[in-house]
């Protein structure tokens, strides 16, 4: 019979970091990883002894640990995440903080029309923009939008069971959005290389919300283009990107009638974000 120590001991040696090891057998066994910890002594039945192994084999094939836990932390919130939904990054926050200040901005300026903002979370995933934007601005009405059905049920799930209230449409980029305007739009597109060799690490996740294909930039591209004929003359465009595709976005951005451009770098010192304002006239 295999105790939780043991079983810890022998998923180190096979090469699954500790943490990861804790949290797992923590899930298999429906405890808390403190609890786990604090009594290691406990024996697992024949049937947690498979799903343990199962979970450390999946977990050895390099598949991400949110996945076999099914949730991941985001801006405070806890998510539900699966193989239909990229896992959310924390690079990603920087994201959700910046259209966080444009709201926060947004409100100062008009505090009687806190509820008239209007904002869009384009390629939404799991929905941890959106909610993460919602949970900190209530009364601005929120959008959310996917291509992918199944990841749009995600973000429903994720939506429900934290209480906020978000609007959901099926739509690529900026289609399903026609006759719309938007103060402010956020966006994590896929925007990874068809040749980047970090590819083949991420293989247990959506090719689709990862790369677009050839330089990884035709979605950041048709955002850009799209944009004007969905945002308020002065409303904002707020975009992921690669560490070294920044000088590439601000150029979509200029293109596209953007003014006050600016890039954003992530806690490693990398560009990540980038953003501008549509101009008035």
């Amino acid at each position: 019979m295999t105790t939780a120590a043991a079983a810890l001991a022998d998923a180190r040696r096979r090469g699954v970091a500790s943490l990861d090891a804790q949290l797992l057998l923590a899930h298999v066994l429906a405890t808390t990883r403190t609890r786990l910890i604090a009594h290691d002594e406990r024996a697992l039945t024949a049937e947690e002894a498979v799903r343990w192994q199962g979970a450390v084999e999946r977990r050895l094939a390099g598949e991400p640990i949110a996945y076999l836990l099914g949730e991941k932390e985001f801006h405070g919130l806890v998510l539900e995440v699966d193989p239909n939904v990229l896992v959310p990054r924390p690079e990603t926050e920087l994201l959700a903080d910046w259209g966080s200040e444009l709201i926060a901005r947004a409100s100062e300026r008009s505090p009687g029309d806190g509820g008239g903002i209007r904002v869009v979370d384009l390629g939404t995933g799991s929905g941890a923009i959106a909610l993460a934007l919602k949970r900190r601005h209530p009364q601005s009405a929120v959008t959310a939008t996917d291509l992918s059905p199944a990841a749009l049920g995600v973000a429903r799930r994720n939506a429900g069971r934290l209480g906020l209230a978000i609007e959901l449409v099926e739509s690529s980029w900026w289609q399903g959005l026609q006759g719309r305007r938007f103060d402010i739009a956020v966006a994590n597109p896929p925007y990874i290389a068809a040749d980047d060799p970090h590819l083949a690490a991420l293989r247990h996740e959506p090719a689709v919300a990862l790369t677009p294909g050839g330089d990884g930039l035709d979605a950041l591209r048709m955002i850009a283009a799209g944009a004007a004929a969905s945002l308020v003359p002065g409303g904002w465009l707020l975009l992921e990107h690669g560490y070294d595709q920044g000088a590439a976005v601000r150029s979509l951005l200029a293109g596209a009638a953007f003014q006050g451009i600016e890039t954003r770098r992530d806690l490693g010192g990398h560009e990540r974000a980038t953003g501008g304002r549509l101009a008035s006239s």
